[in-house]
């Protein structure tokens, strides 16, 4: 049965997934980013996040408030615990130093499986597909899988709020 699934998988998956190792990988070293590239994969993630959702389920109103508390928790969770640590912000260069981290990776790779899953399932045609509770389990966990990023980059922004404001301080 696996092997049948992967045959039935669409090439451009299996490339989506080598295009998600090499950007966590790249994101497991320390890099220098601006605000624009730091906005771009939170972005990314929660238009696709929320497509799963509406694609998987329709536009079906507990799905997507069920996403949106899961972003929401995920954002205020890294607010709460400073996810990531070890961030600079350069002022003078508009820059984000950014600490190696695999978490990063580690999160692509659970959404891509996720989802892979979820489409398996779908494809299939089994019937926990239609319920209530695949529908609610898979919407909070698009939701907090995809605001894991959003998180990381309030928190960034915030860092980049706070050291230009002290910035202003220490030039008065």
């Amino acid at each position: 049965m696996l092997i049948e699934i992967i045959r039935n998988t669409p090439r451009w998956v299996f490339l989506l997934f080598i295009v998600l190792l090499v950007m966590g990988y790249q994101q497991s070293r320390d890099r220098t980013a601006s605000r624009r590239s730091i906005t771009i994969l939170p972005a990314a993630f929660l238009i696709l996040a929320l497509y799963g959702v509406v694609s998987a389920f329709g536009t079906d109103p507990v799905g997507l408030a069920l996403w949106a508390l899961g972003v929401t928790v995920s954002v205020a969770l890294h607010i709460k615990l400073a996810i990531p640590r070890g961030v600079r912000f350069s002022p003078e260069r508009q820059t984000f130093h950014l600490p190696g981290s695999w978490q990063p990776l580690l999160i692509m790779l659970a959404i891509f499986f996720a989802k892979y899953t979820v489409e398996v399932i779908r494809a299939r045609q089994l019937p926990i597909a239609d319920t209530a509770e695949f529908t609610a389990i898979v919407s909070l966990l698009y939701g907090l899988f995809s605001g894991v990023f959003l998180g990381r980059a309030v928190v960034m922004w915030r860092k980049a709020q706070f050291s230009s404001s002290q910035r202003i301080t220490e030039l008065r």
